[in-house]
């Protein structure tokens, strides 16, 4: 078994889990993770990283929603490594996405995102909705 994942919802789940941890060589790795981040606070995050990119100018400069996320995963201590690229001209950026991010390191950046709008005023369009 080169590679497998079981995403434990049932006590079968848990069975075949253990059974294939039994089984399975010594050397070989396991892996647990929390669940991994909801397509609700995806589409939170993108919707409040667009916000920010449209109202907040970084140093003079227009960024992008996702520039902003590479910022904000910087600010949790999940991104940013730079290494010059081939050419010397630039930088290539060695981040890890935040497509695996668990639910609370998403529930912290979506936070960290709202502090840091809350302090230059951005208006986010989920307050709206909820104020409305």
């Amino acid at each position: 078994m080169a590679r497998a994942l079981i995403v434990l919802r049932s006590q079968n789940d848990r069975k075949r889990a253990a059974l294939w941890a039994h089984e399975l060589p010594y050397g070989t790795r396991v892996e647990f993770k929390e669940a991994k981040r909801s397509t609700e606070q995806n589409s939170r995050m993108w919707a409040m990283l667009s916000d920010v990119a449209t109202q907040v100018r970084w140093h003079g400069v227009k960024l992008s929603p996702d520039d902003w996320k590479l910022i904000f995963l910087d600010g949790l201590k999940r991104e940013v490594r730079m290494v010059p690229n081939m050419n010397g001209n630039g930088f290539v950026n060695l981040g890890r996405s935040s497509s695996d991010l668990s639910k609370a390191e998403m529930t912290d950046l979506i936070e960290l995102v709202f502090m840091f709008g809350a302090q230059l005023g951005v208006k986010f369009q989920d307050d709206a909705e909820v104020a409305a």
